[in-house]
């Protein structure tokens, strides 16, 4: 009867120590979250690209002497090249220059207003941007605005039934002008980015003098031209196109 006594006096002490021992355990210490790392796109960097898409140029030509109007058209098609460039970001903005270089096959032609019979036709067979962009970027996404100097090769035609069939030509000519252009650019993969553009040439005034197959004066007009061009394009920018921020 006394062993059982002390036994039973043993494990009521014990459940009473138990309770206390384990309050008196240190809490579990807290622990912060590391912090989440934000992948941020980075625009820096040379690029090397290729372009496509459609293009319209609008030329109006004035009989000389006199400036009489001869009517205008639009000479429409096709035009695909690349470009390369190089960009440096400053916070959200992003600085760049690029050449870009396209073949063309922009053609149209038009009824002359003031010798019937004669039909006018011009050509653009090539076309060259030397320009510098400003843009804001979002991540990956870049809006951003360009301008500089623009050059066109072009070929322009009157072809003359009156008479017989005469043509007047003038050789292939290089016209330097301006531009300006608006585009949106994503970066849809690591180093990868596409974008669609629009771009605006203003090739002003220029008088040519056309001459026949045989190498005789035809005849002089004064053409103005102006091009509009929209393109989408991809580009591979080298370097690492991502970097970590908080």
């Amino acid at each position: 009867m006394k062993k059982v006594f002390l036994v039973t006096a043993s494990l009521v002490a014990f459940g009473a120590v138990a309770p206390a021992s384990a309050a008196d355990l240190a809490a579990r210490p807290y622990t912060k979250a590391p912090p989440m790392l934000a992948a941020v796109y980075d625009w820096s960097g040379f690029y090397i690209g290729a372009n496509g898409g459609w293009g319209s140029s609008r030329d109006c030509w004035h009989s000389q002497p006199g400036g009489a109007s001869e009517g205008c058209h639009d000479a429409t098609g096709g035009v695909a090249g690349g470009q390369v460039g190089y960009r440096w970001q400053a916070g959200a903005w992003v600085f760049g220059l690029e050449a870009q270089g396209d073949w063309a096959d922009l053609k149209g032609s038009n009824a002359s207003l003031v010798f019937p019979g004669s039909t006018n036709t011009s050509r653009i067979d090539a076309f060259g941007l030397f320009t510098g962009q400003i843009g804001y970027a979002v991540n990956n996404a870049l809006f951003y605005a360009k301008g500089g100097a623009a050059v066109t090769s072009n070929r322009y035609r009157i072809n003359n039934t009156v008479g017989g069939a005469l043509t007047g030509t003038t050789g292939d000519d290089t016209r330097w002008g301006g531009t300006i252009g608006v585009g949106l650019e994503y970066g849809f993969a690591p180093n990868w980015s596409a974008a669609i553009e629009y771009d605006h040439l203003f090739m002003q005034d220029r008088t040519y003098n056309f001459t026949t197959p045989a190498g005789a004066f035809f005849g002089s007009d004064r053409i103005r031209q102006d091009v509009d061009l929209v393109t989408v394009r991809v580009n591979y920018k080298f370097g690492g196109p991502v970097i970590a921020k908080y």
